[in-house]
């Protein structure tokens, strides 16, 4: 949870870490480094800038701010370079928290060459003001779909495995010499990924609840979610029994749900938005109809499967 927050708000990681985060400031501009001692989330170290970069590189600075010569009341502009740690989350929080202290650096310029300022700004007030609620929105609009969806990606990715394997370490002909059919073995299979997709988007769902998140409409959105997830799963399995390889069966399979999901997020009645219209309790008039076209694309596919593992049988 804290995981996700901080990849979609870093302040989130950010306000509950209570850590101070060592920056180097190379330069002679001494404005920006007491703005960033003021600071609860830092403390500024004078250096120079090869000591600052390779204590950086060793994890020992957390950032590295280079400033310009420029004087603040000079006429030309000032510039400077901040450094971080490339993909690391940390700098993700940094990033977010030391913009404060550049936007106050700002100001305090635009005041001490407010002078040259020969026309002034005019101030304008929006009539109605937008109130953005970050949480909100990413728990209805992103965790709760992704935390539903997650589990039919994997459960797609476990009956290709299962399939495949079979066929891959020749043990297929085992299983077929015991008295289950091969219509049975192989939906065995995949009514097994099916069924855990349900339990694990209701453990989430509780999960959720216990949180003291309000979730609306839980029928539905398990309904949406297994057929859904049904779809996708099956569509695995009918690639893992086409081709009997577990490589190009993922990675078609990969890039077919790739290209699914880019189209389907182009409707405004994909499931995810359904989702989330559902469990805010929000209108969501298309939750029938898609979950109709759900229901005969699964028919479709459990009749493409059973041709296929009959075209199998025979030709074994």
């Amino acid at each position: 949870m804290v995981g996700l927050s901080a990849m979609y708000d870093p302040t989130t990681y950010g306000s509950i870490s209570g850590v101070k985060y060592g920056v180097g400031v190379v330069g002679n501009d001494t404005i920006l480094k007491g703005l960033l001692d003021e600071n609860p989330s830092f403390k500024s170290y004078q250096m120079n800038l090869s000591v600052a970069l390779g204590a950086l590189k060793e994890r020992k600075l957390a950032a590295v701010i280079w400033t310009s010569e420029t004087p603040p009341e000079s006429v030309d502009p000032v510039s400077l370079t901040l450094y971080t740690i490339k993909n690391d989350i940390q700098s993700a929080v940094i990033e977010v928290k030391i913009k404060e202290v550049f936007l106050k650096y700002e100001d305090i310029l635009r005041d001490v060459r407010s002078d040259r300022i020969t026309k002034h700004p005019v101030t304008i007030t929006s009539a109605r003001p937008v109130n953005s609620n970050t949480f909100y929105e990413f728990i209805y609009a992103l965790l709760i779909p992704l935390l539903l969806f997650m589990p039919a990606i994997i459960s797609a990715g476990l009956v290709i495995d299962l399939i495949t394997e079979e066929y891959q370490q020749q043990t297929i002909d085992t299983l077929r010499t015991t008295p289950a059919s091969m219509n049975e073995i192989i939906w065995g299979k995949i009514s097994a990924c099916i069924l855990l997709v349900p339990m694990e988007a209701g453990l989430w769902l509780v999960l959720l609840i216990l949180n003291r998140i309000r979730i609306g409409s839980l029928p539905e959105i398990l309904l949406q979610v297994i057929f859904a997830s049904s779809a996708l799963i099956l569509v695995a399995a009918l690639l893992a029994l086409y081709y009997q390889d577990r490589t190009k069966s993922q990675f078609i399979f990969s890039t077919a749900a790739v290209i699914l999901l880019l189209l389907t997020l182009a409707f405004p009645g994909n499931p995810l938005n359904i989702i989330a219209q559902l469990a805010s309790e929000s209108p969501a008039p298309l939750f029938w109809p898609v979950l109709f076209v759900f229901i005969c694309f699964c028919i479709i596919l459990t009749l493409l499967i059973r041709v296929t593992v009959r075209k199998a049988t025979e030709t074994s």
